[in-house]
């Protein structure tokens, strides 16, 4: 594991790279999911199996979802996943950031990665979803453009559904 110091400097001379998730990041992506759950506690019929067969989640619709890993010094350190939900839909799933590595600008790469993505995939609209206690998720979420739909309640865990219509520039937005 690196310094905060190395983590930084290592950061800023852009040696964060996003690529496409292969079966050799299995076991990353597993820890990514399971250290990422609040309180030992899968969300609400969320097993993981996607984060158990990539192939089957994200590789098996003709390039209309994808999976990303950020690496920094070759390890993986973030995860993102888009999945084709509909036609002109698609939802952004497991972003997750090392506790290591948070607050360093990963996730909001990780993010805008997966939004290029669906806008060069022509999706009208992506939706997403996220535990209400994940404050600087939902700040992330806010900044780039996404708008809360609604809050959920289910067996005491709120979930807040986010969207964002891409043929409106979020950007332009106040």
């Amino acid at each position: 594991m690196h310094s905060s110091n190395q983590v930084n400097q290592l950061i800023m001379s852009n040696q964060i790279s996003i690529r496409t998730a292969s079966a050799a990041d299995s076991s990353c992506i597993r820890h990514l999911f399971e250290t990422g759950v609040n309180d030992g506690q899968i969300h609400i019929n969320d097993s993981g199996a996607d984060i158990d067969n990539l192939t089957a989640g994200y590789f098996q619709d003709d390039g209309r979802s994808c999976f990303w890993v950020a690496e920094l010094a070759s390890q993986v350190v973030g995860m993102i996943g888009v999945q084709c939900i509909g036609d002109d839909i698609a939802e952004i799933r497991r972003l997750r950031v090392h506790d290591d590595f948070r607050r360093r600008g990963i996730g909001a790469t990780l993010l805008d990665n997966a939004v290029q993505f669906c806008r060069e995939q022509d999706y009208v609209k992506i939706v997403l979803e996220v535990r209400v206690e994940r404050d600087p998720a939902i700040h992330l979420f806010e900044k780039a453009g996404f708008f809360l739909a609604r809050t959920r309640e289910s067996e005491g865990h709120k979930t807040l559904d986010f969207f964002v219509d891409l043929y409106t520039d979020p950007t332009s937005r106040s």
